[in-house]
């Protein structure tokens, strides 16, 4: 007789043994929430399990996803953004004053369509200066962006709105955009914010910005978008109905009335758009952002970022930013506190962007730090985000990143302790990857960086704003930068002329031979024939001084610096490249002698510079 079939498991509703055990062990609201997604009609015990709206925390952890990507962008795409947005509301000022003129100034029916500049501004992700109340103001109240980095962030979006909105202002003013009825109800609403005491603009502009950050308070909690377009619509309507104002609204109809000569600009901007964009701020941050973050727990971030608010700026790096060390936390971050004594070591950092094929570039910074003694390498894995949407934030997706990356960096770890050198890995996730390599940099206290460039690199692609920012202060350390092409180390040539820079590409060279027997050629270019013996004193003198005696010397006497180093490098593997004092905007963006050689020669290029006493303007500018 064969054994009954064993009992249904879901029809009696009970769970083996050591699955019993288990569930016992976990909260009862976690067991409950399971059991309702187990459920075979999906219909709760309790209805209250199934929640339709987010929670305060994870309406905050949305927010800061968001903040994330918009706190980190470039100056170019916040300020077009910002234009975009200016100029949407042109259109709400188009409409409002349409219909306050057809409908005789009716309190309701002249507002229907003011949300609408609104509605494509939300829903079209612009940046608008009111909405940024809250966002980027929730990380610097974490302490994850610093002050700088807010006040930057707010300057750049109310300067983009203030431009998209002045040329909307001038269409509507020349244009021939209004009826004559509309244009005069345009001129009225313009001259009734100007003459309302400055006193009752603030207070009114606070109310409508506690309206503005509420809105994004609560379009964040909404699951679908046409929750969000109804919630947008009808706070925004509020607005013209409870005669509050707009800080970029009354902008447009302030420069409305400037353009056709009814008032001045400094009048307008401090008796209507200050009294105003004050009262937009404070509302926004004081009655919106704080209240709710502080009705948010004390685990708000840990579904957002690796480690929550573990992780933050120091009280000096929150109000100065940059000046200080970091402005921004990366979203991850796993480098903890060295094991190895920092007095007397030398640090080399390694910023990977693939783990698996870059293994060349950090065999060439072993080999560097193995010629000091008590030397660590430390690889940094970064991976960067480009936005929100390539990332879906979460625990448990922010530990299979780092558990990811470091499979990936067993490799580089075996590499490095094949030399006598210490190693440290760590993992970097952030929208601004090039930024980070300084960030870490000054904060390992690191003496060399050794930097890969290429295409697939998330440094050698994009705009070059954010480089050149970052570039122009002061290196943190030794820089060396390698466009690598089978890197091969055999073959060196040294182009000099001198300076702090050669100097390092010399260091560079002579350890390259005491650990690869590298054969050196060093070149000198001059103007003429006249200069060749001048030319070969000197460069035979700066091998002397930079214990290369046994290099070969190369005067070249056509004075095209960038075509001899060209003709020399055919027969070299390496290209070792001194900065120099043309600056480094020239070099990275412009038709430079680096990135030309980098891209004519087929040899391997390694690009060194040294920190120097230069000044912002003068390293950006050059000479």
């Amino acid at each position: 007789m064969s054994n009954p079939d064993p009992p249904d498991q879901e029809r009696t509703g009970r769970e083996p043994p050591d699955q019993e055990q288990r569930d016992s062990d976990r909260p009862e609201q976690e067991q409950v929430r399971e059991a309702v997604e187990r459920s075979r009609s999906g219909a709760p015990a309790v209805g209250a399990v199934v929640r339709d709206r987010f929670s305060a925390d994870e309406v905050f952890q949305r927010i800061v996803a968001a903040a994330d990507e918009e706190v980190t962008s470039g100056s170019r795409e916040l300020f077009f953004s910002g234009i975009a947005a200016g100029f949407a509301i042109t259109i709400t000022v188009l409409l409002y004053a349409s219909l306050y003129a057809s409908t005789d100034g009716h309190p309701i029916l002249s507002a229907l369509l003011y949300p609408l500049g609104f509605i494509y501004i939300i829903i079209g992700g612009y940046q608008l200066y009111t909405e940024n109340t809250l966002p980027p103001v929730a990380l610097s109240l974490e302490r994850i962006a610093s002050i700088p980095a807010l006040l930057r962030h707010w300057t750049i979006v109310l300067a983009g709105n203030f431009t998209g909105s002045a040329i909307g202002a001038a269409a509507l003013a020349w244009g021939g955009v209004f009826s004559p009825e509309a244009a005069d109800a345009a001129m009225y609403l313009g001259t009734h914010g100007m003459e309302t005491a400055w006193l009752d603009l603030f207070f009114k502009a606070t109310f409508a910005g506690l309206i503005v950050a509420g809105v994004v308070w609560v379009e964040y909690s909404a699951r679908e978008t046409i929750a969000r377009i109804v919630i947008v619509y009808m706070a925004f309507l509020a607005i013209p109905i409870g005669n509050l104002f707009h800080v970029v609204t009354s902008f447009t109809e302030m420069a409305y009335v400037v353009f056709l000569g009814e008032f001045g600009l400094f009048a307008g901007l401090t008796q209507f758009v200050l009294p105003v964009l004050l009262g937009n701020t404070i509302g926004g941050i004081l009655l919106v952002t704080v209240v709710n973050y502080f009705q948010t727990s004390e685990r708000r971030l840990e579904s957002a970022r690796f480690d929550g608010n573990e992780r933050q700026l120091s009280i000096r790096e929150w109000l100065f930013g940059g000046y200080a060390g970091r402005s921004y936390v990366p979203l991850i971050d796993t480098a903890g506190v060295s094991e190895i004594e920092e007095s007397g070591t030398y640090r080399v950092l390694v910023p990977i962007s693939n783990p698996r094929t870059e293994s060349r570039i950090v065999d060439l910074a072993c080999t560097l730090a193995n010629d000091h003694e008590n030397a660590v390498v430390h690889a940094v894995h970064i991976v960067q985000i480009p936005d929100r949407r390539s990332m879906r934030y979460g625990s448990g997706r922010n530990e299979r990143i780092v558990s990811e990356s470091e499979r990936k960096m067993d490799g580089i770890r075996e590499t490095i302790s094949s030399y006598d050198i210490g190693c440290e890995t760590s993992t970097v996730v952030s929208h601004r990857s090039f930024e980070d390599v300084f960030d870490t940099a000054e904060r390992e206290r690191a003496d060399l960086v050794v930097l890969g460039w290429g295409d697939k690199q998330p440094w050698g692609a994009g705009p070059a704003e954010s480089r050149i920012r970052k570039l122009t202060n002061n290196l943190p350390c030794d820089f060396l930068v390698l466009k690598d092409r089978d890197l091969d180390t055999s073959r060196i040539l040294l182009p000099t002329a001198g300076g702090p820079d050669s100097d390092l590409s010399a260091e560079v060279a002579r350890t390259l031979v005491q650990a690869d027997g590298s054969d050196v050629s060093l070149l000198h270019v001059v103007d003429d024939a006249e200069e060749r013996a001048a030319g070969r004193t000197f460069l035979a003198n700066w091998a002397s001084e930079h214990d290369l005696e046994d290099a070969d010397l190369t005067i070249d006497d056509s004075g095209d610096i960038e075509g001899a180093i060209c003709r020399e490098a055919a027969d070299h593997s390496l290209v070792i490249i001194g900065a120099t004092e043309a600056g480094l905007l020239s070099r990275l963006v412009s038709d430079s002698l680096h990135m030309d050689v980098v891209n004519e020669v087929d040899s391997s290029v390694l690009l060194a510079e040294r920190p120097s006493k230069r000044n912002a303007i003068r390293r950006l500018l050059g000479r």
